[in-house]
């Protein structure tokens, strides 16, 4: 492999889930970075991936433009990871998604970056009728494409990994409920690895993959809803029934969430996306725009589920390996 010549770079959410490992990667080839965040004062961690001054946190919100102009200064790279999961108050899917995206587009093009990366989610264009967060995402794509026509767009499947939010969260409801809902127990998805997703994210920001395409990123595994929980309850050692959960029903109890002060654990729009199948799509694999372009070949849930989701058995690591098959 040729050596990459070492670049400034500016990574807006890049002391995240995904943020955190592209960061090793891209400080491990040599590459200065910035992390731009909302609370730098919280990104103190994304330090020790790199030598005395590689890695810098810095303050950027992507609803703020001047902010993000600040934070592109100078930069050869930009990364934008910056998402959401719910709408509350000022953080909404359009400012975020929408005129977030927007605005670290156009700075970056003002700036004179070379490449922008660009992080959407795998299905929004199938389910942006149904979801304003799938919608948010689209737009977002369309905005970037406006400001920075050779940006290069991600859209990854739901990710798993040692803090994950899917595969943790069933792993903890398993172990604290008697009964597992299962909302869209038929709808299919194609979980990707977060180490498979930061190394194409890493490959893409140095230039070794076609710019002004979209690539949608997921595992060699497609399964659905209900087969995903119970996979999850076997790593778990947990034997819950699942209880098929109409999605209207789950909407009306998804209501109350809404008026919490803590994040909620689910909403109308997350009921919607559960509907919809989450994979790649045909056209994406005849166009090669998946993990082929990188050269990566993804990682299965077996190789790593094992690793982490044995927290929620009965006594953790001390459980034997061999849980009972969950009831179906």
């Amino acid at each position: 492999m040729d050596r990459i010549e070492p670049k400034l770079v500016t990574i807006f959410g890049g002391s995240g889930f995904v943020g955190t490992q592209i960061v090793q990667l891209l400080a491990r080839n040599g590459h200065r970075i910035r992390v731009a965040v909302r609370r730098p004062d919280l990104a103190g961690h994304t330090k020790m991936f790199g030598s005395v001054g590689q890695i810098q946190p810095i303050q950027a919100n992507v609803r703020n433009a001047a902010s993000v102009r600040r934070a592109v200064a100078g930069v050869d790279i930009v990364i934008n990871l910056a998402g959401i999961g719910f709408s509350r108050g000022a953080q909404t899917f359009d400012a975020v998604h929408v005129d977030g995206a927007a605005h670290v587009a156009e700075a970056a093009r003002a700036a004179g970056v070379t490449t922008l990366v660009h992080m959407s989610a795998l299905g929004a264009d199938r389910a942006a009728d149904v979801s304003a967060y799938a919608a948010s995402k689209l737009a977002g794509e369309a905005a970037v494409f406006k400001a920075f026509p050779n940006a290069i767009i991600m859209r990854p499947s739901i990710l798993f990994g040692q803090d994950d939010g899917f595969f943790n969260l069933m792993g903890a409801l398993a172990r604290l409920f008697p009964v597992l809902p299962v909302i869209g127990g038929d709808t299919n998805f194609q979980p990707a690895y977060v180490g498979d997703v930061a190394e194409a994210f890493a490959r893409a920001a140095e230039g070794r993959v076609k710019p002004g395409r979209i690539y949608e990123l997921g595992g060699p595994q497609v399964e659905t809803h209900r087969e995903l929980l119970a996979r999850v309850q076997r790593e778990a050692g947990r034997n819950r029934p699942m209880l098929p959960l109409p999605a209207g029903l789950a909407k009306l109890m998804a209501l109350p969430f809404a008026i919490l002060p803590f994040p909620p654990l689910l909403t109308g729009d997350q009921v919607a996306l559960l509907g919809v199948d989450n994979v790649v799509s045909d056209a994406a694999i005849k166009d090669k725009r998946t993990f082929a372009a990188f050269g990566i070949t993804p990682t299965a849930m077996d190789a790593i589920l094992p690793t982490y989701m044995y927290r929620y058995r009965k006594h953790g690591q001390f459980d034997r390996d061999n849980a009972p098959a969950p009831i179906l």
